[in-house]
């Protein structure tokens, strides 16, 4: 008789504990599944913040890079029929192509090479013209302006030993940018306050880029040099593959 019970007892706590198994393993798959339909709803939550706040950047980027393209106009109003057409390439690339979420490489760094020549910056470029990312959009518009935006503002240009210099590469599906410039104490002042171009660029690089970009800034005897490296290649990956 106490043989049968205790075998009773067990089978009820076996099945108990089964029951609770159960139960439980069922209540954490419920979990599970509405944690990952809120960690959906975040990123989806996210991805919308970023794209309203990458609109807000670029109406309120452009304008301000009119100003400068004007002024610029203005300044060189003796400048070739040439020179005039990359202005006007340049003009039809911020109207139109900039509304784009993405351009290629190519299209970004024949805006940038077009604004370098119209101002007559130092420049030194690198770019390989056969590199399969090369056509592919997935480049952010006006990234490149931003760093060219930033010394034409902090540059004097009465001073005698004023200067702008810049380098463009595209090598190994890597996009380097290293902008340099020096300038008056007024202008270094001015600089230290930051102005709204830089501080869109790093917001902008964060959000379209996140770990695939490195941006440097540094200052030495009034020499101020910027350099941005983006990592196209893994990007581009990511994008294709995700």
């Amino acid at each position: 008789m106490i043989h049968d019970y205790l075998i009773f007892i067990g089978v009820f706590a076996i099945f108990f504990f089964l029951t609770v198994a159960i139960y439980l393993f069922s209540q954490n798959q419920r979990l599970k599944q509405r944690n990952n339909k809120l960690t959906e709803t975040n990123k989806l939550i996210e991805q919308r913040l970023n794209e309203v706040q990458l609109e807000h950047i670029g109406t309120k980027l452009n304008p301000h890079l009119f100003k400068n393209i004007l002024n610029s106009v203005q300044s060189h109003a003796y400048q070739t029929y040439m020179s005039l057409d990359k202005l006007a390439n340049v003009l039809d690339y911020i109207l139109y192509e900039s509304n784009n979420k993405f351009v290629s490489p190519k299209e970004e760094l024949t805006f940038a090479l077009s604004l370098i020549e119209i101002n007559n910056f130092r420049i030194k470029s690198k770019i390989d013209k056969s590199d399969e990312i090369f056509e592919e959009k997935f480049f952010a518009p006006l990234i490149s302006v931003d760093l060219i935006e930033n010394a034409f503002k902090h540059t004097d240009f009465l001073a005698q030993d004023s200067f702008i210099s810049i380098k463009l590469e595209l090598q190994d599906s890597n996009f380097t940018m290293k902008v340099s410039n020096k300038a008056s104490l007024k202008n270094v002042l001015e600089k230290e306050k930051s102005g709204f171009g830089s501080q869109s660029l790093d917001q902008r690089l964060k959000m379209i880029y996140n770990n695939y970009y490195q941006l440097t800034k540094s200052s030495k005897n009034g020499i101020f040099t910027a350099e941005l490296v983006i990592n196209l290649g893994e990007f581009y990956d990511k994008m294709r593959y995700s």
